[in-house]
């Protein structure tokens, strides 16, 4: 099953930018993973146990490496990117 999810990362922190940059470098590490980036989240597509097996690392790998941070997640099952539709 694919599904798309869509992060949002929040460290708690004045100087806040590197690990966001760090979390979406990592992520993009990961070829198996669609990855794309906007100024307020980052959407991330692939196989539903992959992609959730990963994002647990990653965010694992966050918490340990900064003190207080906050993660937003949506996840969708059947994305429409999936489905061959066109967005207008």
């Amino acid at each position: 099953m694919i599904v798309a999810i869509d992060i949002s990362l929040y460290p708690l922190d004045k100087n806040f930018i590197p690990p966001i940059t760090d979390f979406i470098a990592r992520l993009n590490g990961h070829p198996t993973l669609t990855v794309t980036t906007n100024s307020m989240s980052t959407q991330i597509e692939g196989e539903y146990d992959l992609v959730m097996d990963i994002i647990n690392q990653e965010i694992k790998e966050t918490f340990e490496n900064h003190d207080k941070s906050v993660f937003t997640i949506k996840i969708l099952n059947n994305p429409i990117s999936n489905l061959g539709l066109a967005l207008y």
